[in-house]
């Protein structure tokens, strides 16, 4: 009896392990059939918000999943969202004070939000504090450092019914969960928050290269009409890049803000003859932002100065025309033939490598007989001698190679008015 109770014993346990090693086999099938897609690019759509003069971008977050209106901050560290007005997912997380995450984030301060608050997203204690910034006000505020879901959609190198439909998942993606009184100012109505595009650790072109195992690096194709422009992130291989790029050194701020080294400028093919001190001063311009919330671009007031001066005398035949704030030089353009518009050239640290701004992409049009030079006087406390504004990467292609230090532009197209972004694909 005790023999058969064995037996019986025994071929309950050969059964039970069999049973078991069938269900991990299934389940290390199925894990394996739907392991996570790996993309080598990532799409997204840019467009324009035209009464603000601001770029905004639509990412897919949270679950269940809905789409996110951000505006994009090319100089932002972290990407941050308005927890307050009723953020619903179930799976939102809000990493424990001191945790790897908030070493990554730079967070080293706890987050409090009461003795005792209802927990909620932006709302609990013993998390993590990040400081989210408006690059429009400037203002800043204490947040909760949260992760959530998002999805993007995976790019080809292709358009219309060629394009990829698949999409990329990052289930972890880091984020400041900001209060709402952070999204006051100019901002179109729906925009959520702001996307920083800055060389941090929680960016989202560098989160996005860490997650998935690509060069950190990205590209933009800012339209400046109501056509849907573009954002690629990651590999961009040489077939979707224009034919002609031209490239100069990029530095990286404390913040991950982008800045490059201008040497020179040139009106007519001439250089603009700054004196001694003013080159003393800013250090041969120091380092020139670029910006995408700054829609014109923006001088020092001594670099401002001789450059208009010299502008004026290179138009010495057409008469001036009153200023229009913001603007200081307006000319009254029925006496001016499209080809008498001087061009614009920045020169950079090696004299060959130039950004062009053809006569007329350098005047903004008030009205049909009144056009005023697209650079605004900044004062002397300005953060860079010059700040180059969105403007200037409307309607080009520019990329931001984070893994070789490099600013690429498109040199070929030069602006082209009859450009559009999905060109490059077409």
């Amino acid at each position: 009896m005790a023999y058969s109770t064995t037996i019986i014993n025994f071929m309950i346990t050969i059964l039970i392990s069999l049973i078991l090693s069938s269900t991990i086999s299934e389940s290390y099938v199925h894990r394996s059939s739907s392991a996570p897609f790996k993309p080598n690019t990532l799409i997204l759509p840019v467009m324009k918000d035209f009464k603000n003069n601001l770029f905004a971008t639509t990412l897919h977050k949270r679950t269940p999943q809905i789409a996110v209106p951000l505006v994009l901050d090319l100089n932002g560290r972290i990407l941050w969202l308005n927890c307050d007005d009723n953020y619903l997912s179930s799976t939102y997380r809000a990493p424990i004070c001191h945790s790897v995450q908030c070493a990554r984030a730079g967070a080293h301060s706890c987050h409090k939000c009461g003795s005792s608050p209802t927990p909620r997203p932006g709302c609990h204690n013993n998390t993590c504090s990040v400081i989210a910034t408006n690059p429009i006000t400037l203002k800043n505020s204490v947040s909760e450092l949260a992760l959530d879901v998002v999805t993007i959609r995976d790019f080809n190198g292709s358009s219309g019914s060629n394009a990829s439909r698949r999409w990329a998942t990052d289930p972890h993606f880091m984020f400041a969960c900001a209060p709402s009184s952070l999204l006051q100012g100019p901002l179109q109505h729906g925009v959520r928050g702001i996307a920083g595009l800055g060389n941090t650790p929680v960016s989202l072109p560098v989160q996005l290269a860490s997650r998935f195992g690509f060069r950190p690096e990205f590209a933009l194709c800012l339209s400046p009409w109501g056509i849907e422009g573009t954002m690629l992130i990651g590999n961009i291989p040489p077939r979707m890049l224009p034919k002609i790029m031209f490239y100069t050194p990029l530095t990286v701020g404390a913040q991950g803000d982008y800045s490059i080294r201008i040497r020179s400028i040139s009106i007519n093919n001439k250089n603009v003859p700054f004196n001694t001190s003013l080159f003393s001063k800013t250090k041969g311009f120091g380092d020139t932002i670029i910006s995408t919330t700054v829609y014109q671009t923006v001088m020092e007031h001594s670099i401002y100065k001789e450059l208009t001066q010299f502008y004026v005398r290179e138009l010495s035949r057409v008469p001036r025309a009153p200023a229009v704030p913001p603007y200081g030089l307006c000319f009254f353009i029925r006496a001016i033939w499209p080809t008498a518009i001087p061009d614009i050239n920045l020169y950079f640290q090696n004299r060959n490598v130039r950004w062009r701004i053809r006569g007329y992409d350098s005047l903004f049009y008030v009205t049909r007989e009144v056009a005023c030079l697209r650079f605004v006087d900044g004062g002397t406390n300005v953060r860079a001698p010059i700040t180059i504004g969105s403007h200037m990467l409307e309607s080009t292609f520019v990329h931001f190679d984070l893994a070789r230090s490099r600013f690429g532009k498109e040199s070929s197209r030069e602006a082209s008015k009859g450009f559009l972004c999905r060109d490059l694909w077409t």
